[in-house]
């Protein structure tokens, strides 16, 4: 069991690898694509950088899928983070006494609850009930993202595309969980939650590529997505059953540690493009 979660892991760490890669690369894309609405999507495959960013992006969700296949939700989800550290450190061009706190505190944020859920974490299956009060709860966070990615513009935007593409992508690494641990019989009201909620949040990014720097929308979707994930596989899944008090302090204070890192890097990178 040991060593499957350990394969599970690497392939969420080479995952967040890709996922920085591709961000970088997708955001070059659409800058050069200029203005991007739905009806001008397909401007986007006329870009090199952003149909090999898509490339990578591909291999990215091909090895979360097989991690979330392995090991609980709440140990793979987390791990997504760590594309914040590898895209601010490949964006800088110099390591800064800030920056390099920042990536530090939010790595250790992450291995710290990684840590925790590794080891204390019960793999569950995902109920049909589970499920749509989960689709229902994300539903109602990304439809205030929408709203509030309506009325503002810039950074703020680009942060609420963001979250809400996290809110989004929270949801589908549940489903995941839940198609590949119910083969052969595959759960179709799932997989088809499972493409909407994925449709969805690769969408917001992209409408958060056009309205801000890359470092804001991976550090917005990459927070929001573990953090969403984790709580429904511990709250709702039960995956948490069994974790003793100072198991639950620990994961509360390493998911704070990851989430201060990780706005001291998007303030650092937001003061340095608008420098």
């Amino acid at each position: 069991m040991g060593q499957v979660v350990g394969v599970a892991i690497l392939c969420a760490v080479l995952a967040a690898g890709c996922s920085a890669l591709g961000a970088m690369w997708q955001h070059a894309g659409v800058r050069e694509t200029g203005e991007l609405k739905l009806t001008s999507a397909l401007q986007l495959v006329r870009s090199r950088r952003w149909v090999h960013g898509f490339l990578v992006l591909f291999a990215c969700a091909v090895l979360q899928v097989v991690a979330l296949s392995l090991a609980p939700v709440s140990v793979v989800a987390p791990l997504n983070a760590l594309a914040i550290p590898i895209i601010a450190v490949c964006r800088a061009r110099r390591l800064s006494g800030l920056l390099a706190v920042a990536v530090l505190v939010a790595t250790a944020g992450i291995v710290v609850f990684v840590s925790i859920t590794a080891g204390e974490a019960v793999p569950t299956q995902v109920s049909p009930k589970v499920a749509l009060q989960a689709g229902q709860l994300v539903v109602a966070g990304v439809l205030v993202c929408v709203v509030a990615a309506t009325f503002t513009l810039g950074a703020v935007r680009a942060l609420a595309l963001s979250v809400g593409a996290g809110i989004a992508y929270g949801l589908v690494a549940v489903l995941v969980r839940d198609v590949t641990t119910g083969l052969p019989v595959i759960e179709w009201i799932s997989l088809g939650g499972l493409v909407v909620a994925f449709l969805t949040g690769a969408w917001f990014i992209q409408l958060g590529y056009a309205a801000g720097p890359p470092d804001l929308v991976v550090a917005g979707q990459t927070v929001v997505n573990p953090i969403v994930a984790a709580w429904i596989g511990i709250k709702l899944l039960g995956e948490g059953t069994g974790m003793s008090g100072l198991s639950q302090a620990g994961l509360v204070i390493s998911a704070v540690a990851a989430v201060s890192g990780t706005v001291v890097l998007a303030y650092y990178h937001r003061v340095r493009v608008t420098a």
